[in-house]
């Protein structure tokens, strides 16, 4: 780096071009250092003080060839000031100035100071290495001071302190941090001023140091830009920021990058800042705070929205200015579209665009369109193709363009669904790549195998996309026409296919999870809804789109006796796979507690108990509708959860007016009333979980008033269209569970009828003569003593084998009897597998499964049901 190893020079009319070839190679070969780091949003000034170091490196390592001879660094210094002197229009000429006493004088901190507007002050307008807070330095002194500063710049010569005549000088630091020597020395010309140098070596600055160092103040001399003035107009694209109040000046072509309306503009920073990406805003933040910036020039790009399309480019370029007694400091500077560049930084703004892009990219999909935005624009590609490499096969997850027909045959005939996946053992030059783990670029006219010569007759770019110790993939890049590659674009490559291949192994991961939990998911969910007389029920689930975490939402559709259905929806407190496991147990025991006959409030009750026992730090709300399909009428109990949301025929919603009771699992002893709701035929009522309905920074009221407004707009004719205009295609912070079920009405309503069935020695007798008068009396004529027989041996059982009070219902619907006993005993009757000609019973149910088309038992609140159907007039 310090040019120590002797060379020959040229001489004659090729030495200027051996010279300029010395100085390629080495910017070449540090500069590939350099890109070998990832480039993040936020870390532009370390990045851009590294490369300044390095390009005045390599100019003092030109330079000094030659000249190590006389063995100063007084004449490398001299090169590299030289060198920097060249580009007067650089913005940050300054401080590659000042980092020059860094390299040559040894100085552990370098600053300029330069006389204020009102002349009263010296000010820090720009400095170089430690923080200035370890030596308790300000950041301006009185001219008319004592300080070091401002004793140099009165009297014109350098000043110098030691350890101990630093601890007596009161002015010179505010408090003695460390030991360390102190030299001021003038700086003449462009107003004057004072360059600063500190040194922790015991010895301070020897000789050869100070020459370097009044060498650096003459740099500065002729380098130094003015002060801009606090008033008056500003250049284009320039702005003034006051840092104590927030107030900020600009021009209309600022505020046109912004997208604002210079008549509407508030003078308030905090306007430009809500128009940035979220994601920028920290690093932005970190330039327009004042406690969070040294003094000096800082550049950084970051992104503002636009009305329509991806979000603008914009890099600004800040200075902050003390303020001094009595006026607040202020950052200037300049912004400017990032497209208008030169050409010097875009490389470097490619790779810090594309990180950015990789930092939210969460699928292979973002991955490869995020590789594909960065690079084919740029490099003037006519087709990039990004492949996970899975075994030995080539996935392609990204082409560009889309369309079959611009690429190879071999491609082709491999195109499955949307992608191809092509063997890599079909292109050996590719497997060699991947193998070998390094960049390759073929130029036009390459012999290579047919599949990657059609990818780019002009040129061909492979990149092997590295993550650890293995290859994730790989990203081609071809060109029609002739392509010329040129060693910032082999350098670009590289640091792209760093950057995508670690983010590619991240998105894999990502869609494996992803996949896996909506599997889990689907699991814990209904597969499907059942068909119900009456009415037509649809689901829809989404979960989050914010991470991988599971979700706690579920709806279930329970179908129930006579007729019943329980509509039920919940939503599990977090997002964990302890939320879905306690989602899972809650929608089994609610359908549990359901099935077994129980009323709304009690089933939900008996929920609430049960997840009380459970123990968990988890809650629950929970939503539950008993519908009565015969009926047209509902009971509905929610526990802290949503109400339902009704629609009726003619258009007009409304939001349930439904009491309500706390969450499950949150008092044991809990009431959850039962409010009524009525269903004309035609009516909708759609169930939701609050990730449907709120979203930051917008009341739930408001969300269930959209809910209804966009219900009423739709058309209930196909409940699926409904489902999906009512979830939307909004990314969205929670899970959703929404369920809708249209009620129509029963065509033909069952007749019903019950009897109570008294233990006396008649009974069975009674119960006979009950069912033929309730037959003859619904026009029943066929099939009479099939029915009366399996009457006589279902209430004979209920009779012999259980206690207490017994119930007979008979149904009769679409020339279906339904023969239902209920008794108090839980134990259900079983199917004798073989029965001697000595026995004297067990031939009841044989009987009865001889007779009836179907028959069961259901569990019902405190016993059970035993009940057969007959199909009549067969």
């Amino acid at each position: 780096m310090t040019g120590t190893e002797p060379s020959s020079h040229a001489t004659g009319p090729d030495s200027h071009a051996c010279h300029e070839n010395t100085v390629r190679n080495a910017w070449v070969k540090t500069c590939s250092v350099a890109f070998e780091r990832p480039f993040r949003l936020g870390s532009t000034e370390r990045s851009q003080g590294l490369r300044r170091c390095l390009i005045s490196a390599v100019m003092a390592n030109v330079v000094s060839e030659g000249a190590e001879e006389r063995g100063t660094r007084t004449l490398r210094a001299e090169g590299a000031l030289k060198a920097i002197a060249v580009d007067q229009e650089s913005p940050e000429r300054v401080h590659r100035a000042l980092e020059q006493a860094l390299v040559f004088a040894g100085a552990a901190f370098v600053a300029v100071y330069t006389p204020s507007q009102d002349g009263e002050l010296l000010s820090l307008v720009e400095s170089a290495g430690a923080p200035r807070t370890l030596y308790g330095l300000r950041d301006s002194y009185p001219r008319a001071g004592r300080s070091p500063a401002a004793e140099a710049h009165r009297g014109g010569r350098p000043v110098s302190l030691s350890p101990a005549e630093l601890a007596e000088h009161a002015q010179a630091r505010r408090v003695p941090s460390r030991d360390f020597h102190l030299v001021a020395l003038p700086v003449h010309g462009n107003g004057g001023g004072c360059l600063l140098a500190v040194s922790e070596r015991p010895a301070g600055f020897d000789t050869d140091d100070r020459k370097c160092l009044e060498l650096v103040s003459e740099a500065v001399a002729f380098t130094a830009p003015a002060a801009p003035a606090e008033g008056g107009e500003l250049p284009p694209g320039a702005f003034s920021l006051a840092m104590d109040t927030g107030r900020v000046r600009v021009g209309d072509d600022l505020l046109d990058l912004f997208g604002l309306d210079p008549v509407e503009f508030d003078g308030r920073v905090e306007t430009l800042l809500g128009l940035t990406v979220p994601e920028d805003l920290p690093s932005l933040m970190s330039v327009v705070e004042a406690d969070h910036m040294s003094i000096g020039d800082r550049e950084l790009e970051f992104r503002v929205l636009q009305p329509t399309g991806p979000p603008k480019w914009l890099r600004l370029t800040g200075r902050l200015l003390p303020g001094g007694e009595g006026h607040p400091a202020r950052l200037v500077g300049t912004v400017a579209d990032a497209s208008t560049l030169r050409s010097d930084v875009t490389d470097v703004a490619r790779v810090q665009r594309l990180a950015t892009a990789l930092a939210t990219a969460v699928t292979v999909r973002d991955v490869g369109n995020a590789v594909v935005a960065a690079l084919r624009r740029p490099l003037r590609a006519d087709r990039i193709a990004l492949a996970e490499l899975e075994s030995d096969r080539l996935v392609v997850t990204v082409l560009d363009p889309p369309e079959p027909e611009a690429w190879p045959e071999l491609w082709r005939r491999e195109w499955r669904s949307e992608w191809p996946d092509a063997p890599v053992r079909a292109m050996p030059t590719l497997s060699a790549a991947l193998r070998e783990g390094r960049a390759r670029i073929w130029p036009a006219g390459s012999t290579l195998e047919r599949a990657l010569a059609e990818v780019g007759p002009g040129g061909l770019a492979v990149l092997p996309l590295p993550a650890g110790n293995r290859m994730a993939g790989a990203c081609l890049i071809g060109w029609d026409a002739p392509h010329d590659f040129g060693t910032d674009e082999r350098a670009l490559l590289t640091a792209c296919a760093g950057l995508a291949g670690q983010a590619l192994v991240r998105a894999r991961a990502f869609d494996a999870e992803h996949e896996l939990v909506g599997m889990l998911q689907r699991q814990l969910l209904p597969r499907r809804l059942p068909r119900l007389p009456g009415a037509v029920a649809v689901a829809r689930y989404l979960p989050s789109t914010a991470g991988l975490e599971l979700g706690g939402d579920w709806y279930d559709v329970i179908p129930l006796p006579d007729h019943h259905v329980a509509l039920v929806i919940g939503d599990v407190q977090g997002h964990s796979a302890g939320a879905a496991t306690l989602m899972g147990q809650m929608r089994t025991a609610l359908r549990a507690y359901a099935v077994e006959g129980h009323p709304p409030d009690v089933v939900v009750g008996h929920a609430n108990r049960l997840l009380m026992d459970m123990e968990s730090d988890l809650f629950a709300t929970c939503a539950y509708v008993d519908v009565d399909l015969e009926e047209g009428s509902a009971w509905c109990v929610r526990a802290g959860h949503l109400p339902p949301v009704l629609r009726y025929p003619d258009g007009r919603t409304e939001i349930a007016e439904a009491e309500g009771g706390p969450p499950l699992g949150v008092i044991t002893q809990a009431d959850f009333p039962m409010s009524p709701l009525r269903l004309p035929p035609g009516t909708v009522i759609a169930l939701a979980t609050d990730g449907l309905v709120e979203t930051p920074g917008t009341d739930i009221d408001e969300g269930m008033d959209r809910l209804a407004g966009r219900l009423a707009g739709a058309a209930p004719a196909d409940l699926g269209f409904v489902a999906d205009a009512l979830l939307g295609n909004a990314p969205r912070s929670d899970d959703v569970a929404l369920l809708l079920m249209r009620y129509d009405g029963m065509d033909l309503r069952p007749l019903r009828e019950s009897w109570t069935v008294w233990r006396v020695p008649q009974a069975v007798g009674h119960a006979r003569r009950f069912a033929r008068r309730t037959l003859r009396t619904w026009g029943v004529t066929e099939d009479i003593d099939a029915v009366l027989l399996v009457v006589s041996e279902l209430v004979t059982n209920a009779l012999v084998h259980t206690d207490g009070r017994v119930r007979m219902d008979l149904t009769l619907i679409n020339n279906r009897l339904r023969v239902a006993i209920a008794d108090a005993s839980p134990r259900s009757p079983v199917r004798p597998t073989s029965i001697g000609w000595e026995a004297t019973g067990g031939r009841g149910i044989l009987l009865v499964e001889a007779l009836s088309a179907t028959w069961g038992t259901l569990p019902v609140s405190g016993g059970k049901q035993v009940w057969a159907e007959v199909a009549l007039g067969r």
